[in-house]
């Protein structure tokens, strides 16, 4: 049954692909964009250097510095440090592609990467400052509570996904035993080049999904489409850029137009979804326990802006 109705949503979008090409070219276009002046000179970088870190060994220095704090918070492992790290500063899916990769090199174990996985794979402050809420909401002045309750909720969850996957309470705080880097390979032109194709392939993969779903989007628009809960909820969902021009862009007010933009920003939109789910496709990593995950998020998100807003 699955693959029948995920046929009939193959065929029927290259039947509207023919029927509307100009809608899909303008949809290909603006995702093709995107990625080229943002996404590839935000994520390409890290990627490259997060394999560099992982094959390398260079990461244990890493992971020796800012374990004392997050371990003992997160209760995670060294290595898992270094996941919530990237997952919170570099945005999605950079924290999906980090734990998939320390699990596959045996960092970690399958119970803390999908931990790991629950919480740490978020939208980039920077977006959420510089798009988000400057750009769209035009917001300037609730830029630090904002922030602060997009970067709490994850952490809030983060205590009850613990328990969901029994994660013990004796972490070590510190690392005690490191691999030590191997200065001869992390030297070496086969590894580096490894780590650029993987980067490449990595970016080119985001690059092909951004695409595909702003098409998606985009032969949406065409049709004269009046529900609410489709205007307004599912088309917004499907691309978080496109999506939060949509709500900021709508008629609703002020304080709707802050809750569904940040809970999408929580929720990171389905081509977000998609992106990560063919960064852990490799990996033994659950991919709808994510997904509840992240919706979990946006609830909570939109809890807490509601809350917030109430009081300010």
């Amino acid at each position: 049954m699955k693959r029948i109705v995920s046929t009939l949503c193959i065929i029927l979008l290259f039947i509207l692909m023919l029927v509307f090409p100009q809608a899909a070219f303008q949809g290909a276009s603006a995702g093709l964009i995107l990625w080229f002046q943002t996404v590839l000179p935000t994520l390409l970088p890290f990627f490259i250097l997060s394999n560099l870190l992982i094959q390398s060994g260079s990461i244990d220095w890493i992971a020796m510095a800012i374990s004392p704090v997050l371990c003992r918070f997160f209760r995670v492992s060294p290595y898992g440090a270094f996941a919530v790290l990237t997952g919170f500063l570099c945005g999605c899916p950079m924290g999906s592609k980090v734990t998939a990769d320390l699990l596959r090199n045996g960092c970690i174990t399958r119970q803390e990467g999908c931990y790991l996985l629950s919480f740490c794979n978020n939208t980039s402050p920077m977006f959420m400052i510089s798009f988000v809420i400057w750009q769209n909401l035009q917001c300037s002045k609730l830029t630090y509570p904002l922030l602060a309750i997009l970067l709490l909720s994850p952490v809030l969850l983060s205590f009850l996904f613990r328990r969901y996957y029994r994660i013990p309470r004796e972490i070590v705080s510190a690392p005690q035993h490191f691999r030590k880097p191997d200065a001869e390979a992390a030297r070496s032109e086969g590894m580096l080049d490894g780590c650029m194709m993987n980067g490449f392939e990595t970016v080119t993969r985001i690059g092909g999904y951004m695409m595909l779903f702003s098409i998606i989007l985009s032969l949406a628009q065409t049709f004269p489409l009046k529900s609410f809960l489709l205007s307004s909820v599912v088309l917004p969902s499907l691309e978080i850029t496109t999506g939060i021009n949509m709500i900021c862009g709508s008629d609703l007010a002020a304080s709707a137009r802050i809750i569904r933009s940040l809970a999408l920003t929580s929720f990171g939109g389905w081509c977000a979804a998609a992106q990560t789910r063919a960064m852990i496709a490799d990996a033994p990593l659950p991919f709808l326990p994510y997904i509840i995950e992240k919706l979990a998020a946006a609830l909570v998100t939109s809890l807490l802006v509601s809350i917030f807003l109430l009081l300010y």
